[in-house]
């Protein structure tokens, strides 16, 4: 939602939006919804390849108004863009003038120490250029449908002016209320405390149990996703679907290390030994 309503207020019908390739799919269906054409840049193991990004922009002048990116713990591939390219990508957005929404859905779920902070602290308050976007969704379960946009008050303000938001506030007001008590009483805390440990440890094994059976994934420092190039067997959701034209990552595989218990987890792996 908070990708959505950035979209609606600060893009408009013909406007160019960048992704990385891959990334999370129905990213393209928010873009797609408001008319706007996406065109994708590779993602390397420290985030999105800024000078790739700056070649669209050069090429397209004027026409490149928002760089969707999931920054931390991407999805799928696990890779968390450096704080390098995240100043880099910002000073982009201030030459070129287009907004940043980058999608920071597992920024608290860390197996290990974090690095990174949200996109929002490399933005200038005078002129600002980045959404933050956040959810609970991913810390405590998928049915809280929470979330917040972290950005400066130029950014920020002209998002409540949309029908649903003006009508009524905040859309989930109620369920928004009942999480403030869990955050102040420390337990969102101790909870994800709790579940980066017990994710941290899936994810290790799933990664352990996938070099046992010949394939070579990337290990994520966080995150719900193994990504890993097939050798004929294929399980999970399948890469092409998040390539903007379906034409790449046919053999990439997005592994999910959350749902399952770790021994069907580990019966999946060995259903893709050769």
């Amino acid at each position: 939602m908070g990708t959505d309503i950035g979209c609606r207020i600060h893009c408009k019908h013909g406007d160019i939006a960048i992704v990385e390739e891959p990334t999370y799919f129905l990213a393209f269906t928010m873009i797609k919804d408001r008319g706007m054409s996406i065109k994708g840049v590779p993602i390397e193991e420290d985030g999105m390849d800024i000078n790739a990004v700056e070649k669209i922009c050069k090429e397209n002048p004027g026409k490149i108004k928002m760089v969707y990116t999931v920054a931390v713990h991407h999805n799928p591939t696990g890779y968390t863009m450096s704080n390098a390219k995240r100043e880099k990508l910002v000073a982009l957005a201030k030459e070129h003038d287009f907004l940043i929404v980058s999608d920071e859905a597992y920024q608290l779920l860390n197996f290990t120490p974090s690095e990174v902070k949200p996109m929002f602290y490399h933005d200038d308050p005078e002129n600002p250029h980045v959404l933050s976007v956040g959810t609970f969704s991913k810390l405590i379960g998928p049915g809280v449908k929470v979330g917040w946009i972290q950005a400066h008050e130029k950014l920020l303000k002209p998002l409540t002016n949309i029908g649903f938001v003006d009508s009524g506030n905040n859309p989930v007001i109620f369920s928004s209320c009942n999480l403030i008590d869990f955050i102040e009483s420390g337990n969102l805390a101790r909870h994800i405390e709790k579940v980066s440990k017990d994710l941290g440890g899936r994810c290790a094994l799933v990664c352990k149990k996938l070099r046992e059976v010949g394939l070579e994934p990337y290990e994520p420092k966080g995150g719900y996703f193994v990504w890993v190039k097939s050798k004929g067997k294929m399980t999970g959701r399948n890469g092409r679907d998040m390539s903007v034209n379906k034409d790449q990552f046919h053999d990439m595989m997005r592994l999910c290390f959350c749902w399952l218990p770790e021994e069907k987890l580990v019966e999946g792996i060995e259903y893709l030994r050769e």
